[in-house]
């Protein structure tokens, strides 16, 4: 199977956009969800197969922290048990004057995105070779 080392995807729902870009760096993922009236990065959310998610947030506005972090959790459930490497996840999603109804259907979304994701991830194969290391009696030249 042809594998591709970036992929973009999006679901749209209740009048805005969520994309995700995915890109392949060895055995490592760097995911950014964007999307609504003004992308950008609210926050960095790391994790891999084996460690639970930690997030760095943003200041936002008035003295808040941007809250995209919830976003990228979300896609975290999804894809975490497959991932052959490290993942860092930035997100920044915001629509002006977000109603009620879009903050609603936000979680699923991201959702979706997340299952598009996985799906992606389980035909993607990663053929870099192991890492090289001095073992403890060697020394660099």
């Amino acid at each position: 199977m042809e594998t591709t080392s970036k992929v973009h995807l999006s679901v749209r729902q209740a009048d805005y956009t969520m994309e995700a870009s995915v890109e392949v760096i060895g055995q490592d993922l760097f995911i950014a969800v964007t999307g609504g009236d003004s992308p950008h990065i609210g926050t960095v959310t790391t994790l891999t197969r084996t460690t639970e998610t930690e997030t760095i947030r943003f200041p936002s506005h008035h003295g808040r922290f941007h809250k995209d972090d919830i976003l990228a959790k979300r896609i975290a459930m999804y894809i975490q048990g497959d991932l052959p490497g490290s993942c860092v996840i930035t997100s920044g999603v915001h629509v002006d004057h977000i109603s009620k109804m879009q903050i609603a259907v936000s979680s699923q979304m991201a959702a979706d995105l997340g299952q598009q994701i996985l799906d992606w991830l389980k035909h993607t194969e990663f053929n870099t070779a192991d890492s090289i290391y001095y073992s403890k009696d060697e020394k660099p030249e």
